[in-house]
């Protein structure tokens, strides 16, 4: 009896061992970090809050066209990067809900964890919710061509496979 209970003890101690080092690997390789994010471009409510956020915060520098500045490939006298469209012809449909999230949430250094990279777009960390930043990066999707739209889908579904 007392070897019974010895083994039931030892098996749920090992169970939890097994599953401490299991969340300790996720949270390390950053899957386990931030909830999945996930745009909402068919979603009226938040494209609506996505058009008035962008108006305030973007449309200065990205355009109230998503046109984007002149030049946008060339660094300025500055040495910034003017900033990109957020139309068709820019390159944000290039990459994946997550990553474009958190260029807007913490900036494109820290985003990109590139330690001496100058850039003039600001991080909205504390600025905008996690809810506004789906938003407005939402209307942004909403406004590409239907084709555009499928393509950046795509990039999601390869990032998508990648984690798993």
């Amino acid at each position: 009896m007392v070897r019974r209970k010895t083994w039931i003890v030892a098996s749920i101690a090992f169970a939890l061992i097994v599953m401490a080092v299991g969340v300790a690997l996720l949270w390390a390789s950053g899957r386990g970090a931030e909830p999945s994010i996930r745009l909402r471009p068919h979603d009226p409510d938040v494209t609506a809050l996505g058009q008035k956020v962008y108006t305030a915060h973007c449309a200065a520098c990205h355009g109230a066209r998503l046109e984007g500045q002149p030049n946008w490939r060339e660094r300025g006298p500055d040495g910034l990067l003017p900033a990109p469209p957020h139309d068709a012809s820019g390159h944000t449909w290039h990459h994946p809900d997550e990553v474009l999230f958190r260029i807007t949430r913490l900036g494109v250094a820290r985003a990109a964890n590139l330690k001496d990279y100058a850039s003039a777009m600001p991080a909205y960390e504390g600025v905008l919710s996690d809810a506004e930043i789906i938003a407005v990066l939402s209307w942004i999707k909403a406004q590409w061509p239907a084709d555009i739209r499928e393509r950046h889908d795509e990039v999601n579904r390869a990032q998508a496979a990648r984690k798993s």
